[in-house]
């Protein structure tokens, strides 16, 4: 956390205790499913019809949402969730060991998924790069990657 400013007139922020979700944009549902349940083997958790599948990514959970469906207003009242979304791809880092990142790399191959880029950061961590359907920019790397 960074230190308040000296005359910043508003309370600090309170800390948070980590990210307990993540979401990616799919236009496809039925391939991103096929993707995040099958190749990368991650537990459903749910789906809505074209609006979005869910899945368990360790203690996170990974969101996968359509773009197309999500900028419409909520159509139920007790989930007043609000329109959002995305366009183009993004981002998501899953974390995996050094070993298990062989594995995936394996993995990915036999699933016919190319693997764009696999290198060491600066302080030694392993990351590996690919892409689901949608496009979206996947990461696999050592946990300890952010670590001071």
């Amino acid at each position: 956390m960074s230190p308040p400013e000296e005359n910043d007139p508003h309370p600090p922020a309170p800390s948070v205790s980590g990210v307990l979700e993540a979401a990616v944009y799919a236009r496809d549902l039925d391939a991103a499913e096929r993707f995040y349940g099958g190749t990368l083997g991650l537990e459903r958790i749910q789906r809505i019809g074209k609006r979005h599948v869910f899945f368990r990514a360790g203690a996170q959970v990974v969101l996968v949402f359509n773009p197309d469906e999500t900028v419409k207003p909520p159509g139920n009242p007790r989930l007043p969730v609000p329109p959002h979304g995305a366009e183009g791809p993004g981002h998501l880092c899953l974390s995996a060991s050094a070993e298990q990142i062989d594995r995936w790399r394996a993995r990915l191959a036999a699933e016919g998924v190319a693997v764009e880029a696999d290198f060491r950061w600066p302080n030694g961590a392993r990351s590996i790069y690919f892409r689901d359907p949608a496009g979206n920019s996947l990461e696999i790397a050592e946990p300890w990657l952010w670590d001071r």
